[in-house]
Order: C-alpha cells, then structure tokens, then sequence
C-alpha cells in the first residue's frame, strides 16, 4: 500500500477548443489505461446506445453530471483522478470559451503539465493561442500539444508536421520552457495509451508514456529556500513543556539540520535543531515537502512568517505588481480595501494602479481602456498595509502567487502571478 502513497503526482491540465475531442481524450486515457470501473462503462454504453449511436461515446465518461450530460454542455473545472504502475495523476479539465478563462486559470494554477488539443484538420486556431497563453502566464512548466481527428486526415505526416510547424512559429514568442507533440485519434485510441499501427512514421511515445515519464522532479524551485510557517505547534504536557515546532509545506529550496537562517518579517536569526515529520527525524527537506522545523533560540514566530536561508531572502515589499486574472462578477471598485493571501500569510489592500489590459488571444497590451471585468486579465499595482515576502512568480510559483479577497462578501475576487 505505502508504495501507491509513494508514487509521484502529476497534476496536468486539458484545454482545446470545443469540439477537438477533450472529453473524448479523456474518456480514451481512462478507458485504456483500464482506470474505469465496469458499472460505468456499462452506463456509457446504455447512454450510447440510447442515442443510437454504433459505438462507445467515451466523451460521456467525463461529462460527469447526468444532467449536464443530457443537456449536452461541459461546465466548471472538473477535476479526475487516476493512476497507473507508474504515476497518480489529477486531470483538471477546464472549459474552453473565452467566457471560462478563471475556470482556467483555477484549474492550471498548480498543474505540471497542459495537454493542448488541436484537430489536425483546422490547424492553430485562436482558441490554441488563449489556452498556450495562459500556460505560459501560469508558467507551466510542460506543454504536451496533441493533434487529434488524425483519422481524419489519412493518418498523414503532412498534417502532423504542418500543424507542428504551426505551433512552433507562435510559440516562440511564449514563455515555454519544453513543449512535445504527440499525433493522436483519441476516438479510435492511436497513440493515446497504446501504440498506433497507422502511424508508424511516428517514433516518439504515446500520450500516456510521455504522462509517465515526464520528469517534473525539478519543476519545484530547490534553490531558494523558502519556508512559510503555517502553524506554531506547542503542545501543553509537562513531556513537551518546551517544545516548539513551526510546521508548513515548503515552498523551495532544501532545508537540513544545522542550516543557518533567519526568521522574517523580524529578521531574527538561528540555527535549524531539527526536522520532523510524522515518521520521525530527516536529514533534509524540500518542496513540496510538509514538515515541522526546531530552531536552536527561542525566538518569536508566528503564522505568516516566512523562515529561510539567511544569504538568500525573497523581496520584502509593500508595493507589489502582479498580472491578475478578475475573477468576480462585479468589476473592482475603486480605492476599496481587499484582503490579500499569499502564502500562509494575510494582510490588508488597495488597489492603486491598473496599468494595461492584456488581450489573451494576441498577448497585445490595451492600453486605453482599464475596466476591467470579469474572466480579464491586466498589470496591476497594489499597496498592503505590512509587507509581503514574495518571488517572481517565474522563479517561485508557490510565493509569487496570490488572491485577492473581497472583505464584505469573502468572496476571493482575482488571482494574480507576482512580476
């Protein structure tokens, strides 16, 4: 059992246009990698079945709720789990219009990895551009760009590569550190788990092999040490009198004993005693890791500190910049106060300056018109009332991130990425 607990996590994301086959994909990803449990399938076939169609409607595995299924519609972000040999793995699958650009940003603000669909028929369409943009605004590390319907095209190498070459040209303008691709059919199963005879110009892995195989080990930063202290644990028996431990999830970097650091905001400064988990004592740490450090001195820290490496400190700032996705129904009011997140730590913000507005299919900047709605996304400047201890979000997706709250409602109303 310890073993499945062991396996590495991968979090990826699926986006595509509405009818390039998403659902589809999905539902061929489960079936063939035999994650589905026969009851389910036996209702997909009797749903199929019921809409006289001659085959299997896997699309249905993954349109979920009945209801929405019969209205023929694909709302929210859907997250699937399941798991091979190999690797766990969480899909969130995000819709696709324009009008769905929080959902997508929720969905891929943690994942490793995006699948893009594209039909090889009609190419990069507008669609494909929003979604890599986002990718490489949420600095995804890995984008896995699949060119489905290759049944559609005589299975032709042509298509492949023109779509590739496609993809490539307007990529080279995006933030994208390693892209693949991958010709599939995720209607007949070529490619997507097991291998396509049809395609044997193809020498590259399938789908699910590249899922498997991908290595995300360094995606976390393991150079900057970063640790927010997420609670002080003192327990009150007379065995622990004076025990204090500071527990978190690590954000970067690699922590071990003897490690000299300091505490912010106070800027005090200790050695590290020890650290623990749940099974005991460890020699190192280091993100994602969730632990619970002991320094040597007894100094004062609390929920919302930040504890790192004494030679190298994230920015301390009341001013920060951030690009922000609005994710509220009513457009920000101006001079209003906001509660920030960001890390384990809150504090109180205005919103003082919104510099432009990014048009998410083009990555132009509009620079004349600032009101901003919902699903935007624009360059904003606030002002907190103590200061955040931040990293670019390009170095730092853990601390470079955070939300912005609406104090009256409690409503979390922007997602913003620190520059």
């Amino acid at each position: 059992m310890s073993s499945y607990l062991d396996m590495e996590l991968l979090r990826f994301t699926t986006a595509g246009s509405v009818d390039d086959g998403k659902s589809t994909l999905i539902g061929r990803l489960l079936f063939d990698s035999k994650s589905i449990f026969e009851d389910q399938m036996d209702q997909v076939k009797k749903t199929s079945q019921k809409r006289g169609l001659d085959h299997t409607e896997l699309a249905l595995l993954t349109d979920g709720l009945r209801d929405e299924r019969e209205q023929g519609i694909t709302i929210d972000v859907a997250y699937r789990y399941f798991a091979t040999p190999k690797r766990k793995f969480i899909i969130a699958d995000t819709p696709g219009h324009i009008q769905y650009t929080r959902n997508m940003v929720t969905g891929a603000s943690t994942a490793n990895l995006a699948v893009i669909l594209v039909d090889a028929r009609n190419g990069v369409m507008e669609q494909t551009c929003r979604h890599s943009i986002i990718a490489s605004l949420l600095q995804i590390p890995h984008v896995v760009v699949c060119v489905n319907k290759m049944d559609l095209v005589d299975y032709s190498e042509e298509a492949f590569d023109k779509v590739v070459e496609e993809y490539e040209a307007f990529a080279a303008k995006l933030d994208v550190k390693d892209i693949r691709f991958v010709p599939i059919s995720a209607l007949h199963g070529d490619n997507v788990v097991n291998r396509s005879k049809n395609m044997d110009w193809y020498e590259g892995p399938t789908l699910l092999n590249t899922l498997e195989t991908i290595h995300i080990g360094s995606d976390e930063n393991h150079i900057d040490c970063r640790f927010p202290v997420q609670t002080v644990i003192r327990p009150h028996s007379d065995e622990f009198h004076d025990y204090r431990g500071y527990a978190g999830r690590i954000a970067g970097g690699v922590y071990k004993p003897g490690d000299e650091v300091t505490v912010l905001p106070s800027g005090f400064q200790s050695k590290i005693k020890e650290i623990t988990t749940f099974d005991g004592a460890l020699e190192e740490a280091f993100a994602p890791m969730s632990v619970t450090l002991t320094l040597e001195d007894d100094i004062d820290v609390s929920r919302g500190d930040m504890i790192v490496r004494t030679n190298n400190q994230p920015d301390m700032e009341q001013d920060v910049e951030f690009m922000m996705c609005w994710l509220h129904n009513e457009p920000p009011r101006p001079r209003a106060k906001y509660i920030v997140r960001q890390t384990t730590n809150e504090a109180r913000a205005m919103i003082k300056d919104i510099q432009y507005k990014m048009d998410i299919n083009t990555l132009h900047r509009i620079e004349d018109d600032k009101s901003i709605e919902m699903n935007d996304i624009a360059r904003v400047k606030i002002r907190t009332t103590k200061p955040l201890l931040t990293d670019p979000y390009r170095r730092n997706r853990h601390t470079g991130s955070l939300i912005l709250i609406d104090e009256a409602t409690n409503d979390t109303v922007a997602a913003g990425m620190i520059i």
